[in-house]
């Protein structure tokens, strides 16, 4: 792989993930959340986590995947509200302070954030205005790969380490050392100013979206509708 200096957007990045209840963006609750801060090697610079009672039952099957029981989150986890509001606040700070937001299938996690804030009543984050996509990106540069596009399979692509997948700290850090390894990978990408690059993200993952649903519906699902709106559906 062709190796050039990352870009300036992908010197130092916010990194965002969240762990749920389940898949839907409308009713799903946060149980695990981190906001973190990266250098330009990767090397972590800020982190900060949360364990967070999500005030409903955490089905087995999401349990399975991340680790969290119920009665863990109601023992040790704080109280949803109040998470919510610190995880959009030093989410809101990072943008304050220019930095761009790195989450893989950023509409998923931006969103539920966002259902969630409603939830409690709080102002939902601003914008955002300067996010990446690992996910979307990689999906437009190398649009022909073969295989799965999952975290993990970015991750053994772009040879970025990634030992505990569906911890939200394991899985945000991975993020953003894949969004850097694609500024090295892709030195074009790599010049765009990070307000471009989130509007061409805009594009694509419309345009990804369509091609979705038509390949859905062409195989046997005619009735098949999915949403290209980004970062936040």
């Amino acid at each position: 792989m062709h190796e050039t200096p990352a870009a300036s957007w992908a010197d130092t990045l916010a990194v965002f993930d969240l762990e749920t209840t389940g898949i839907d963006i409308d009713t799903c609750r946060i149980v695990t959340a981190h906001v973190g801060v990266i250098g330009p090697r990767g090397e972590v610079l800020e982190q900060r986590q949360w364990l967070v009672d999500p005030g409903v039952e955490i089905p087995t099957a999401a349990t399975l995947i991340h680790g969290v029981s119920t009665e863990r989150a109601r023992a040790e986890g704080l109280a949803a509200a109040q998470a919510v509001a610190e995880i959009g606040e030093t989410l809101a700070d990072a943008t304050r302070r220019g930095l761009p937001i790195v989450a893989y299938n950023a509409s998923y996690d931006l969103s539920v954030l966002r259902r969630e804030a409603e939830r409690y009543g709080h102002d939902p984050l601003a914008g955002p205005e300067h996010v990446v996509d690992p996910l979307v990106i990689d999906k437009a540069v190398d649009r022909y790969r073969r295989g799965k596009r999952t975290l993990t399979a970015a991750c053994a692509h772009y040879g970025v380490e990634l030992l505990d997948a569906h911890d939200a700290g394991a899985d945000a850090i991975a993020a953003g050392r894949v969004a850097q390894a694609i500024a090295r990978a892709y030195p074009e990408l790599a010049a765009i100013a990070v307000a471009d690059l989130h509007r061409q993200q805009v594009e694509w993952c419309r345009d990804q979206a369509v091609r979705y649903q038509e390949w859905r519906r062409m195989n046997g699902e005619p009735e098949f509708t999915t949403s290209g709106a980004w970062p936040v559906r």
